[in-house]
């Protein structure tokens, strides 16, 4: 009789026919436990494994998890407890053999159960993105540097806007959301961060963090709510983490060139924007929070104007028009420019200097620089490569022709025509052959009303002449 149906018949006479399980048992040769695992339905041929008491291994099991419980009070980050050196630790203990793999097993079960289970997540449109950033290496005008890539991925759609940058700093962090933004035409309705300094001030309870003060500007001009992951856990924001390294490693290889940063973004954008379904931005972009007016990432701050009409900024030096030396300026920041306001809303802009540097617009200094020779001749050829055609040409042949010294007195005076006329006027005059008449009648530039009291603008000063000062020292006399 087989197997099957000889469970089969042990269960119609028992559990059917109502015969008692000894009288079965005798008729059909088997024994009372077949009888009784049958009659439990169990399956046949099967047999079920009883784990063996050992009080030894019970002991030192219950030990090792002891040991295991206790280890992150003397254990930190990358200098963690493995099973090798836990066994050591054992045998030197107890005294006796014990067995490594046995260690092994006990410690990879301990930390199964108590390893983390991932939830799978559903995401809707428009709801969430994440952010984040890489270093990576470009090179820009042939000179390999470091960069840093800001990564915005939307969960729903997939799709991810990047943007490189010279620096991780607070400036460049909110630079990108605002031109994420734009990109997306929308606003995500939640997006999760790590903790970094940028956004995070400090980490309160739980999920509750102090945001930085920048940072919460933002998040209250475009209306998201930040959320942030756990520390060390980089997974709770796993899209962007495994999409930033996809990209470094399927765009930004080899290392991709350019004449700036910008260039190079736009390029790897261009071979995102071509991998992805536009369809499905499409979609999420109905679900999206609407877009506000700009905001503004730059960091803002009140510098003083040095005597050298300079204005120093992170270690850097800009220069601003002569007439607001020893005043005060209002910079803003940016990732790539300098923006100075001075008084009277003056605007002048300079590209960003690293720390040491110095971006001087001799155009700023030319009242200075028609009265001062010897400092036009030591700096000549930046200043005429900041004037450009004609007066690279013209200071050339001046100097050919009468040496650096005698040329540099000949065209301070051509600086002091650009101040008094403009340099439009001069260029004319220069291209006209007309120069030395233009340099033979100096007009006074025009007053500015600029800094003169409101009450005093109307007020009118009759003129006068050295003779009636002669007149009123003679009577004096």
């Amino acid at each position: 009789m087989l197997q099957v149906e000889l469970v089969h018949v042990i269960r119609h006479k028992v559990l059917v026919e109502g015969l008692p399980k000894r009288q079965v048992a005798r008729e059909l040769g088997v024994g009372r436990n077949t009888i009784d695992a049958y009659l439990d339905g169990r399956e046949p041929g099967k047999r079920v494994q009883v784990r063996k008491r050992q009080p030894i291994h019970d002991e030192i099991e219950a030990r090792i998890e002891e040991i295991l419980d206790d280890s992150p009070k003397w254990t930190h980050g990358k200098q963690k407890l493995t099973a090798k050196r836990l066994w050591r630790m054992l045998v030197d203990e107890e005294k006796r053999e014990i067995g490594y793999t046995f260690v092994k097993d006990v410690v990879r079960e301990y930390r199964r159960r108590r390893r983390e289970v991932f939830v799978p997540l559903v995401y809707r449109p428009g709801e969430v993105a994440e952010v984040d950033f890489f270093e990576v290496f470009v090179v820009v005008s042939g000179v390999k540097q470091k960069a840093y890539m800001f990564v915005m991925r939307l969960m729903y759609s997939g799709r991810d806007f990047c943007f490189l940058y010279p620096r991780q700093d607070a400036t460049c962090f909110l630079d990108g959301h605002v031109r994420a933004m734009a990109y997306l035409q929308g606003v995500p309705w939640r997006i999760i961060y790590d903790n970094l300094r940028a956004a995070v001030a400090k980490i309160v309870v739980g999920s509750e963090r102090k945001l930085a003060t920048r940072f919460q500007a933002l998040a209250a001009h475009y209306a998201f709510e930040p959320c942030f992951a756990r520390p060390a856990t980089g997974h709770d924001k796993g899209g962007v983490e495994v999409r930033g390294r996809t990209i470094r490693w399927q765009h930004l290889v080899p290392i991709p060139e350019g004449e700036s940063l910008e260039e190079i973004s736009i390029n790897v954008q261009r071979k995102l924007d071509g991998e992805n379904d536009a369809g499905k931005l499409d979609e999420e972009r109905k679900h999206f929070l609407p877009l506000p007016a700009s905001f503004s990432p730059s960091r803002v701050t009140t510098v003083a104007i040095s005597r050298s009409s300079l204005v120093k900024v992170d270690g850097a030096s800009y220069s601003v028009p002569w007439i607001h030396a020893g005043l005060e300026a209002t910079v803003h920041i940016g990732v790539f420019d300098v923006d100075i306001v001075c008084p009277g809303n003056d605007r002048i802009r300079h590209k960003k200097q690293p720390f040491g540097g110095k971006s001087v617009d001799y155009h700023h200094y030319l009242r200075e620089l028609r009265t001062k020779p010897q400092a036009v001749r030591q700096v000549a050829d930046v200043l005429v490569a900041q004037l450009g055609e004609p007066f690279d040409s013209l200071w050339r042949s001046l100097a050919e022709d009468l040496g650096d010294k005698e040329a540099a007195r000949r065209f301070a005076k051509v600086l002091g025509a650009i101040d008094d006329h403009g340099k439009d006027v001069v260029i004319e005059r220069i291209r006209a052959g007309k120069l030395k008449t233009l340099l033979a009648r100096r007009e006074p530039p025009p007053t500015s009303l600029t800094n003169v009291p409101e009450a005093l603008r109307q007020i009118d000063v009759e003129k006068s002449d050295i003779s009636a000062y002669d007149a009123l020292l003679g009577g004096a006399l």
